[in-house]
């Protein structure tokens, strides 16, 4: 019977975060990724198993997986390890959890949900900062308001960034900003439908649109046809003029290559004290088409560390499931209370 848990990947900046608190909360990952060094000196530190392969093969990733009942997916950029890991997932029947927070890797899985219910075996993508809190409130807002034809959500935050992050927003910059409109996935610029948001600080923050993972997955879950996702503007105003620019730019694959050489060299992630330091705030609206809104509001700790217990709180989840399998956001899979159990966070706090 299988009864173990893979962190793939486990050489990352949130791997080595999750891998070192579930050790202290006595599990014991086995620690996988395809850097021999790097992955084998994690898990000697911790006194842990260490597998090393390659995700180039789905049928060799799934022989990998044969006693594994759950994988917990932290390399990225998930576009180039998700897809092989999620149908290798499927065919060794593991259920598959990810951080990303990116829209195309979230389409692909829900692009196998029949599959992975024949299987029954759960793809959870976002089980992060990417997207936990905000897939709560987009569920939580719902619950309070089932005919909500629009979701307008934001946080808040100061934000360092580990390498994986940092170099998966050097792909998206060259995808631009988005929004969801009438059910579809639509293109805009950086200054679309700016507003002033009250993220829960008791200041207004002037915010712009981002390419944010709900735009997918709050669909996938509310079917809301309408969406958007905000965060504080930062940067001089001319920057929305520029950003088209930028967007070619990063487009280019050298360009590419370049910025995530100055990453590797540069860019180590925030240390414990920093992420102490840091709180998130939330907020989200749902309005219907009578135009009745209501709001909600909700506190975090760092995302970084979100993200940690995030990946931990899922893992351990899914090793005692044997519920149905298919595509399932993090609060379809948990519930919308998910987010309010994780350390340091709030509870929802609603208004209409």
């Amino acid at each position: 019977m299988k009864n173990e848990w893979m962190i793939y990947g486990a050489n990352g900046y949130s791997a080595q975060l999750a891998a070192e608190k579930a050790v202290k909360q006595g599990l014991k990952p086995i620690l996988a990724g395809r850097n021999k060094s790097a992955v084998e000196a994690v898990a000697s530190k911790l006194g842990l198993e260490s597998r090393i392969f390659s995700l180039d093969s789905v049928d060799e990733v799934a022989k990998q997986l044969a006693d594994i009942k759950v994988v917990s997916l932290c390399a990225g950029p998930f576009s180039a390890t998700g897809m092989v890991m999620m149908q290798a997932c499927i065919k060794a029947g593991t259920h598959y959890t990810d951080i990303t927070g990116e829209i195309p890797v979230f389409e692909f899985s829900q692009s196998k949900d029949l599959e992975a219910k024949r299987a029954k075996v759960v793809l959870c993508n976002g089980v992060g900062f990417d997207i936990i809190p905000t897939d709560c409130l987009a569920n939580r807002l719902q619950q309070e308001l089932p005919d909500a034809t629009h979701l307008t959500m934001g946080f808040d935050g100061e934000f360092g960034v580990s390498p994986g992050t940092a170099k998966t927003m050097v792909e998206t910059i060259g995808e631009g900003m988005k929004v969801r409109r009438n059910g579809e996935l639509v293109s805009v610029g950086r200054g679309f439908e700016m507003r002033k948001i009250d993220y829960g600080k008791g200041e207004e923050r002037l915010s712009s649109v981002i390419p944010w993972g709900d735009l997918s997955t709050a669909y996938w879950q509310t079917k809301i046809p309408n969406i958007s996702i905000y965060m504080p503007f930062k940067g001089p105003k001319f920057s929305i003029y520029i950003f088209p620019l930028i967007k070619s730019l990063m487009k280019i694959k050298a360009v590419q290559n370049f910025a995530k050489k100055k990453i590797d060299a540069k860019v180590s992630g925030p240390n414990e004290k920093t992420r102490d330091a840091d709180e998130t705030y939330l907020w989200g609206e749902v309005k219907n088409a009578a135009g009745k809104t209501v709001t909600a509001r909700i506190k975090t700790l760092n995302g970084y560390t979100v993200t940690m217990d995030g990946i931990i709180a899922t893992a351990k989840f899914l090793l005692g499931y044997e519920g149905e399998g298919g595509c399932l956001t993090p609060s379809q899979l948990m519930g919308s209370d998910l987010v309010e159990q994780l350390p340091g966070a709030t509870t929802f706090k609603l208004a209409s």
